[in-house]
């Protein structure tokens, strides 16, 4: 074995500190050990201990309060959940995006701008086929142009966590494509837009839910057969 790095020392102390948030032995809004605590607990050094905190400050498990001390900001772990996305099915993703963009387009409906039509006009021009260029650019532009729905929905909330399931959606679109579903076509795109100018929430949210619904129904003979 060789031996252990200070990165991958910090990285063996965050999962143990995560597991222990995790698994409930410090409550939301509980302080955990100080810093000398956990270098004992731990037997490692104190910029050892600083890194892996750092490391679940930044993924929202702990906060730092100054002069009081370290807090347990959620139970949740994002890293965990985003693991087990990963391994859901096509079809689980399909859903999961459909329920996201129909209540982003429902609100952005309500809430948009002109200002936020015109930006989704121009992705959506800049959007383009994937006939235009390579697989990977085109997927970043397809989800730019879904993201400008969910920025237009003025929910923020929304916008974190579809920017948490970027990654499996770029994934979902690159397998649609792969696997030859029924991709979306311009026209069907436009068609969104269009509902959420129009500004009928209900519209809006029924175009989404008929956008992705000859994905669904092709992933449903495939996984009959």
């Amino acid at each position: 074995m060789h031996p252990a790095t200070r990165t991958n020392l910090a990285d063996s102390v965050a999962e143990s500190v995560r597991a222990e948030i995790v698994s409930g032995r410090w409550a939301v809004g509980e302080r955990i050990p100080n810093e000398a605590t956990l270098m004992e607990m731990l037997a490692v050094s104190r910029g050892t201990v600083r890194e892996a905190i750092r490391a679940l400050v930044s993924q929202g498990l702990l906060e730092t309060r100054q002069g009081s001390g370290t807090y347990v900001k959620s139970v949740v772990d994002p890293t965990a959940a985003l693991n087990r996305m990963k391994h859901a099915g096509l079809r689980d993703l399909w859903e999961a995006r459909t329920a996201l963009d129909a209540e982003a387009a429902r609100l952005a409906a309500i809430r948009h701008t002109q200002a936020d039509l015109d930006r989704m006009r121009g992705l959506l021009e800049a959007r383009g086929t994937v006939a235009a260029g390579r697989r990977d650019d085109f997927i970043r532009r397809d989800i730019a142009f879904h993201r400008s729905i969910v920025e237009a929905s003025g929910n923020r909330a929304m916008m974190e966590l579809y920017d948490f399931f970027t990654a499996s959606i770029a994934e979902t679109v690159n397998s649609t494509l792969a696997c030859d579903l029924p991709e979306p076509d311009a026209a069907a795109h436009a068609a969104i837009l269009e509902g959420i100018a129009s500004r009928d929430p209900d519209r809006a949210a029924a175009i989404v839910r008929a956008f992705t619904a000859p994905v669904l129904l092709e992933l449903d003979r495939l996984l009959s057969e």
